[in-house]
């Protein structure tokens, strides 16, 4: 079973959420990582880009396939994990830590609470395997 921290929010749609103050680190889970394989590519939003919670924000793209990335949370890109261009497999390596995709200075905390906690997000990849 993938790795699942608890202290982090998770979207339906695989990326997970850290909590800074009133900043966002964002990137995509370990199961997502594990389906898509050897990453080879990483698209990310620009800084200064608004985004809103459910707004593709970028792609991966592995040996296997390509997959969009969208935003859980609303709010301006502040920064870009720039290690990511020259090495998009940090991410198959240390999705919740070296592997983080890009961080947003929220504009609506409560947004927070539509994600999914960590046993919930559990529950929906055990049951999209089924």
């Amino acid at each position: 079973m993938s790795h699942t921290p608890n202290e982090l929010y998770y979207a339906a749609t695989h990326e997970w959420v850290r909590l800074e103050g009133d900043e966002a680190i964002i990137g995509i889970t370990d199961h997502a990582q594990a389906a898509l394989g050897d990453l080879v590519f990483v698209e990310l939003p620009e800084v200064g880009d608004v985004l809103h919670a459910g707004d593709e924000a970028g792609v991966v793209e592995s040996v296997k396939a390509a997959s969009d990335i969208y935003t859980p949370v609303s709010g301006e890109v502040i920064a870009i994990n720039e290690d990511l261009n020259e090495s998009p497999e940090l991410i198959n390596g240390h999705p919740y830590h070296d592997g983080w995709m890009f961080r947003i200075r929220l504009s609506d905390k409560a947004e927070l609470r539509e994600l999914l906690q960590a046993s919930e997000y559990l529950e929906q990849c055990a049951a999209d395997e089924h």
